[in-house]
């Protein structure tokens, strides 16, 4: 942004103000278009955040309460044999961009299957616990994925309102006085011009 300190005087520097009042004035309007669009893509990520925060807490509770039910019938040990087949599981992120933020989209999570020389849990109730954990474990990795979302959503709606504002409540109010006080001077100039192009067309006439 040009400086309204800077402005030369005369006609170049009221028309040096009004080009930058009206650039000033043309971001502030493309600004608020794009608040109004990142607004409205933040609740709706903020709902999807909450909706993915529902869906992993319940599946979690749910593979406990089946957790719970096989360590009651077979014991811990049972535990620990059928948790020694399971290896890591890999989560890869998909990332996209939208309105100018890049966040992440998606998650899909690779689970190892178990090796067939392992030994299979030796209940149904740890067999369904270990088949609620995996949609749990994938349906955390869905709401990692909202929550950044959200929060990189959200960062840029702040960012793009605290642009707005100082366009609105400092700039723009600036370049307004600045060619106010532009057209004041020059207005002042002419009529001191005029003055001075009259007497000169009288002392002439003598």
């Amino acid at each position: 942004m040009t400086s309204a300190r800077r402005t030369p005087p005369g006609r170049a520097g009221r028309l040096r103000l009004r080009r930058s009042l009206d650039v000033a004035e043309r971001g502030a309007d493309l600004l608020e278009r794009k608040l109004r669009i990142l607004s409205s893509e933040h609740q709706r990520l903020l709902h999807a955040e909450k909706s993915a925060d529902r869906a992993w807490r319940d599946l979690f509770s749910e593979a406990e309460t089946w957790l719970l039910r096989g360590l009651l019938l077979s014991g811990e040990q049972a535990l620990g044999a059928a948790a020694a087949g399971i290896g890591p599981a890999e989560v890869t992120v998909r990332w996209t961009s939208s309105m100018g933020v890049r966040r992440p989209a998606a998650a899909s999570v690779a689970v190892r299957a178990r090796p067939p020389t392992s030994a299979a849990p030796t209940n149904t109730a740890l067999v369904h616990a270990e088949a609620v954990y995996g949609r749990a474990l994938r349906a955390a990795a869905g709401y990692a994925v909202a929550h950044d979302a959200a929060e990189l959503m959200g960062a840029e709606v702040i960012s793009t309102r605290h642009r707005v504002r100082a366009l609105r409540r400092h700039w723009i109010p600036r370049l307004r006085e600045a060619l106010g006080r532009a057209d004041l001077a020059l207005e002042q100039a002419e009529h001191e011009d005029g003055v001075r192009r009259h007497w000169a067309a009288r002392t002439a006439e003598r």
